[in-house]
């Protein structure tokens, strides 16, 4: 059984970092992504990561300030973010199964973490 498990959302000030975490177990996978997810807004594409080459692609504008990076050793993605802005805020979600950008490419989604950032 496929299981995505976030950690590492909560509440920062603008300016701030966090990092997010997201264990994966019951197979492996090609590609993996973040997106994240506002209350009446389409689920907006974050960064994804080619699980061979580590190859990166990012949302427009967040380039510079996210990373994503994988541990082949602990089978977890992560999302390094820095210099939060409260437009950051949302629910952020792991996914796989897909390759590209958008969400309906994706069968497995983890269950959110919370990204709130204060002004």
């Amino acid at each position: 059984q496929v299981q995505l498990v976030e950690s590492g959302g909560g509440l920062v000030q603008a300016g701030g970092s966090l990092r997010l975490s997201c264990a994966v177990s019951g197979r492996a996978f090609s590609t993996m992504a973040w997106f994240r997810q506002v209350p009446g807004k389409k689920r907006e594409f974050v960064a994804l990561i080619k699980w061979s080459s580590g190859s990166r692609y990012y949302g427009d504008s967040l380039r510079g300030r996210f990373t994503i990076s994988r541990d082949s050793a602990k089978n977890t993605v992560y999302l390094q973010m820095n210099s939060l802005k409260p437009e950051d805020t949302g629910v952020y979600y792991c996914a796989a199964g897909g390759a590209g950008n958008s969400p309906d490419e994706y069968d497995y989604w983890g269950q959110g973490t919370q990204v709130t950032v204060s002004s």
